[in-house]
């Protein structure tokens, strides 16, 4: 005789075609793992402003400091710089539209100051300013350089630059996880409809007739639920590396996405079986997500960061420790939600 629970498992799948919502949103990131190569710049342009290739900036630099600020600009990519004698023709130069945008360094009491004028909202603007923002950035490095030994204190160190490629951080830190943590969160949502459906429809007491406990009906259904979520991020992943975006430890992850998605459909079941009102289900279901996982990513270690370092190889050798947490993590609370379902209301 078939296990009743993979019958159960069975059953929710093949009902997964007539939800039209979930169908999209499996599309969707279909669509966006296929096409991630051509996605990715676009993407990237939104993500990163100052990515943007072939853009040129022209700036007026004004200022009795800007003999210094021009070397700064001129070695910078992507913007051109151009000496103006006053403020007043630098401003008239940016209304006739001469220039993009117009800086004015000016030294007092030893320091320099940089007011920068920049067009009016909008996405032109925005490049710009990305682009004055990373320049004056640079300036600043320059000047404490060449004021170093002039100095009676230290000063604060700046953040270390970083010369990582936008492309390269955005897919490994934005898509990929959003790749991997999409199908969990459907999953726990899938579980919420499921369960608060067949309560409201009656349908569990039918099921209930069978020689089926409820722990069995609700195994069937967090099996179908969790077991979709690292089939889809293991899709999402060979599509990924067949656009150029490989994965160093895909076992790693998808034993992560796993975990985390029997994680999020037990909480999912949970709150189905003690509140059986689906909105008032799914309400309580997506703040609890977000709640949960908008404070893991406070952690030094989190599921978006594990997943990136798992993803380049970036990993220590406590790392398949963490994966295992991950495991018990999970494995925790299934087993603690088979323990409750007997006490819960709708309980057999």
């Amino acid at each position: 005789m078939a296990d009743p629970r993979l019958t159960i498992a069975k059953r929710e799948l093949a009902t997964l075609r007539s939800e039209k919502t979930i169908v999209l949103a499996l599309l969707i990131q279909l669509f966006i793992a296929a096409f991630s190569s051509f996605l990715v710049v676009g993407l990237v342009s939104l993500y990163d402003p100052g990515s943007v290739d072939g853009f040129e900036t022209e700036v007026a630099v004004t200022g009795d400091a800007s003999d210094d600020l021009l070397r700064v600009v001129d070695d910078r990519p992507s913007i051109t710089g151009t000496a103006y004698p006053s403020q007043a023709t630098a401003r008239a130069a940016f209304e006739r539209g001469t220039v993009d945008a117009v800086l004015l360094a000016d030294r007092r009491a030893g320091r320099v100051f940089v007011t920068a004028t920049v067009p009016d909202g909008n996405v032109r603007t925005t490049v710009i300013v990305v682009q004055l923002r990373d320049t004056l950035s640079t300036f600043e490095r320059v000047e404490r350089t060449d004021r170093a030994a002039l100095l009676s204190a230290t000063p604060l160190e700046l953040p270390p630059r970083s010369g990582a490629s936008p492309y390269y951080g955005f897919s490994y830190t934005v898509l990929l996880p959003l790749l991997c943590f999409l199908p969990v969160f459907i999953s726990g949502s899938m579980t919420v409809d499921s369960l608060t459906e067949e309560v409201e429809r009656g349908t569990l007491e039918l099921l209930r007739v069978a020689p089926v406990s409820t722990v069995d009906i609700v195994d069937g259904k967090v099996w179908a639920a969790a077991g979709l979520a690292p089939v889809q991020a293991a899709l999402w992943i060979a599509l990924l590396d067949l656009n150029g975006t490989s994965v160093r430890h895909p076992l790693a992850v998808l034993v992560v996405v796993g975990a985390l998605a029997i994680l999020v459909v037990t909480l999912g079941a949970t709150i189905a079986l003690l509140s059986p009102d689906r909105r008032a289900a799914q309400f309580l279901y997506s703040v609890g997500v977000l709640v949960a996982f908008g404070g893991a990513t406070l952690l030094p270690v989190n599921p978006v960061n594990t997943v990136a370092r798992l993803a380049v190889d970036s990993v220590a050798p406590t790392y398949p420790l963490l994966v295992a947490g991950y495991v018990v993590l999970g494995g925790a609370a299934y087993s603690l939600l088979r323990r409750a379902v007997p006490r819960i209301g709708v309980a057999r």
